[in-house]
This record gives C-alpha cells, sequence and structure tokens, in this order.
C-alpha cells in the first residue's frame, strides 16, 4: 500500500483520478465480470480486498466513483493490474496484448491444478477460457454451474479425465471432452509427467435450446 500511495503523491493521481471519473459507468461492470470470474460474492470481495461490501456493490452499479486507493484494492484482490481495470473504454484497440503479470490465474484445492483466465473479460457471463496446467495427480474439484451449461476440455500435453454424476472419460493430446458442467464435476490429471489443455465454459445463456 505504501507503494501505490507514494505514486499518487508523485503527480500521477490527477490522471488517473480523473480517468476513474470518466470511465466509471464501464468500471463497475468490468469489477463485476472479474468477481464472477472468480466465483466470489460480494461478501468475499469485500473481504479479500478490505473495502466494504456496500461499496463494491455501490461500484458494480455505477452509483458511486470510487478512489483511486479502492480500485487498487479491488485489482489487488482480483489479481489484476489496476491499469486494466481503468482501460475499460468503449473504444478499445483492436490488437490487446496482456504479459503473463496481468493475466488472472485460478489454483485448485490441492494446489496442483492452474487455471490462467486467458477469455475476455467482457464474455465471462456466458463464456469463459482457460489455459489450464496441472501436476501428475491433481484434481480440480468444480461446483455446479447454471443449469444447461457446457465445458469443453482439449488436452494438448498429457492425459487427463473428467467425471460427472459418477461417469469417467479420459483424453490424451489431441483429443476433447465435451459434458455438461451444470452439475458437481472434477478434472484430473493422469499422467506422470505435467499435463496442460485448454477449457472453455459455456454458460446456459449462450446454450441453444
Amino acid at each position: 500500500m505504501q507503494d501505490i500511495t507514494a505514486s499518487l503523491e508523485r503527480g500521477r493521481p490527477k490522471d488517473l483520478a480523473s480517468g476513474a471519473q470518466v470511465l466509471s459507468g464501464q468500471l463497475g461492470k468490468t469489477i463485476q465480470r472479474l468477481r464472477k470470474a472468480y466465483n466470489l460474492s460480494l461478501s468475499e470481495l469485500a473481504e479479500q480486498s478490505g473495502v466494504a461490501k456496500s461499496i463494491i456493490s455501490q461500484i458494480e452499479r455505477n452509483e458511486t466513483n470510487p478512489t483511486l486507493a479502492t480500485i487498487w484494492r479491488l485489482s489487488q484482490a482480483l489479481d489484476v493490474s489496476i491499469e486494466r481495470v481503468l482501460a475499460t473504454s468503449d473504444e478499445e484497440p483492436f490488437i490487446e496484448r496482456f504479459s503473463r503479470a496481468d493475466t488472472p490465474r485460478l489454483v485448485s484445492e490441492d494446489g496442483k491444478v492452474r487455471l490462467a483466465i486467458i477469455g475476455w473479460i467482457k464474455t465471462v457471463e456466458w463464456l469463459q477460457w482457460y489455459d489450464v496446467t496441472a501436476d501428475p495427480g491433481g484434481v480440480l474439484e468444480s461446483d455446479a454451474h447454471q443449469r444447461g451449461s457446457v465445458e469443453s476440455l482439449s488436452v494438448t500435453e498429457g492425459t487427463f479425465s473428467v467425471e460427472v454424476a459418477g461417469e469417467v472419460q479420459r483424453a490424451g493430446p489431441g483429443e476433447t471432452l465435451r459434458y455438461r458442467c451444470d452439475r458437481p464435476h472434477s478434472v484430473r490429471c493422469l499422467s506422470e509427467a505435467p499435463g496442460r489443455a485448454t477449457m472453455v465454459v459455456i454458460m446456459k445463456a449462450a446454450v441453444m435450446e
């Protein structure tokens, strides 16, 4: 926190603070999409960021213009750079480049499966995709998503299995498993070497009946 405070005092705050004002309409949507990408409730994000739940709710509804310090706390809790949170105008460049540090990551409970969120944040409510890396024996346990949602796991390295409702299927390099994810499911790395795959989640809103 000392670093961000120091930078504010050195002259950047006026530009960034005015940017927060201008982008407030998009800022709330960005915070909400990131929060949902991590499956965090308002209370959980409040606990992790130190920002009051009521303030976060107001930000998401665009009912307040948060200070830069508040945006910084939220960006730290959501594992993205503050510049990325603020860069949400409707005139974004056609080509965007993200560094490894700018890519949010999730980790399984056993610490052996890592998901880099490589999908576009604006689609997170209906389409999510991840770069999955897993150590041997790593397991990713997931709760049920919205009813009607579908998940695809395309394996590039190693061997993975997917279990849904007691049914288990496995896939190796070049193979894809597609399955309903609106019920508890798990992904396991079966190979003796680290595995890698691309996971795409199509939420109910995007699934054609």
